[in-house]
């Protein structure tokens, strides 16, 4: 049954009131509607829903095969213990620290896909049998917010057969297309535990370098999507000092917060949503979700519209700037593998890197260390088994330490070239040997 019929809204106190009693249980009574074969879906990383995921586990011997869908897991959960196999699959639709050994190991199941069109697939392919996720308190006419996790949430709510939200006083309660109406849920968990943080990561040299590279390319009024990590940390750094910046964004980050108290940040020159941030999640530190809490200049939409490639582009001068592990001298990216070896997803880097290089005046920006543990990650040619992220078609710009590449317009010949020249002293030779071997140079 659609959630949008599950029963009247109503602004009367009293009977919103007894609507929420009525649908208040304990954790352990809300996972009794799990059942052995299920599809168990849960909110992206913060709104993830740790009480529920643990009476889940506890039940264990009444479950086998149960399928938990979800991406970012942000903490450990017993059911992604080794010998929990039997009666329960983690799906990694974006591997993280806590999901990542399983996923390498082979314990868990991958579910390829663009966050843009992670919805869809939901809909389309996923037996949703139940939807977990954690929300802000109810308000007085009776809407809970789905807080930090708008995403896929919203349009798996629309699917689910059972509805569990933890509501939890931390959540922050977010504008935008973020609401959930009491009567549209099936179970009401209390919880308030804090909410899970990923610290702000201090940049270091490279990354001081990188940021400023890209910053110098970034012009006042530019429209930004930004990511997380020490790079993106830096670039957020570098652009203090920038004027009418916009956010059109995947992830609200702290970095972002930094942007607007600075001034950098007004949301006044965009094309669309002209005041407004505009993203589907948020990802950081208390700060973040202190500063977001109830804050009209958010909003936050499913990531078919933020993430939509066609939406992004409609932004004037929209800038993408997103991390990869590996670039070969014709410009691909292999951004979620090593080698063979699954790191994290695909996520939301390709939707963002066509968006803005289709966007009037707009720049997609690739950027990676020159180097890991001495060895260059600029590479003739990947491993076997790399799992390549971003087409040599898609990329725009790539920048390390020593520069930036722009591949946009150029051929083999004049890419081979360019990145070599941003690659690590020490390895331009032997790239260059390899690039004249395959006939590059």
């Amino acid at each position: 049954m659609a959630w949008q019929n599950r029963g009247f809204v109503t602004c009367n106190p009293t009977l919103l009131r007894e609507q929420y009693q009525a649908r208040l249980v304990t954790a352990a009574e809300a996972v009794e509607c799990i059942r052995p074969d299920n599809d168990v879906v849960v909110a992206f990383g913060v709104a993830e829903t740790p009480v529920l995921l643990d009476a889940m586990a506890n039940r264990k011997d009444q479950l086998r095969d149960v399928r938990v869908h979800q991406m970012i897991p942000m903490r450990p959960a017993k059911y992604l213990e080794p010998g929990m196999e039997q009666h329960f699959t983690h799906v990694s639709w974006f591997t993280s620290g806590a999901s990542r050994n399983g996923v390498q190991s082979g314990r868990f199941d991958i579910m390829p896909n663009y966050f843009s069109l992670s919805p869809r697939m939901f809909a389309e392919y996923i037996e949703v049998d139940v939807l977990m996720a954690t929300v802000s308190p109810m308000d007085k006419y009776g809407f809970f917010s789905f807080g930090t996790s708008i995403d896929y949430t919203t349009t798996v709510a629309e699917k689910a057969k059972k509805i569990i939200l933890v509501v939890n006083p931390n959540m922050p309660r977010t504008h935008g297309n973020t609401f959930i109406h009491v009567t549209q849920a099936d179970y009401l968990v209390e919880d308030d535990s804090p909410l899970p943080e990923l610290p702000s990561l201090t940049p270091g040299p490279e990354d001081l370098a990188i940021g400023q590279y890209v910053a110098e390319l970034i012009d006042d009024g530019s429209t930004l999507q930004l990511g997380i990590g020490k790079i993106p940390n830096a670039v957020a750094q570098a652009l203090l000092t920038k004027r009418n910046l916009g956010i059109h964004s995947e992830i609200l980050t702290d970095g972002m917060v930094d942007l607007i108290e600075a001034g950098a940040v007004t949301n006044n020159a965009k094309s669309i949503h002209r005041g407004k941030a505009i993203a589907c999640a948020a990802l950081g530190t208390k700060k973040l979700y202190d500063f977001i809490d109830d804050n009209p200049m958010f909003e936050l939409h499913p990531v078919s519209y933020t993430n939509n490639p066609n939406i992004i582009g409609k932004n004037i001068k929209m800038v993408s700037i997103n991390a990869t592990v590996e670039v070969d001298l014709l410009g691909q990216c292999a951004s979620e593998t090593i080698g063979p070896i699954q790191y994290s997803g695909t996520g939301g880097q390709v939707d963002f890197v066509r968006g803005a290089v289709q966007a009037p005046e707009g720049k997609a920006f690739i950027v990676l260390h020159s180097t890991v543990k001495g060895k260059s990650k600029i590479v003739p040619m990947f491993r076997e088994g790399t799992v390549i992220t971003t087409s040599k078609n898609d990329v725009d710009y790539v920048v390390t330490e020593y520069g930036v590449a722009k591949l946009s317009g150029r051929t083999f010949k004049q890419r081979a070239e360019a990145l070599i020249n941003i690659a690590h002293p020490d390895h331009r030779g032997e790239l260059r040997e390899q690039a004249k071997k395959m006939g590059l140079l």
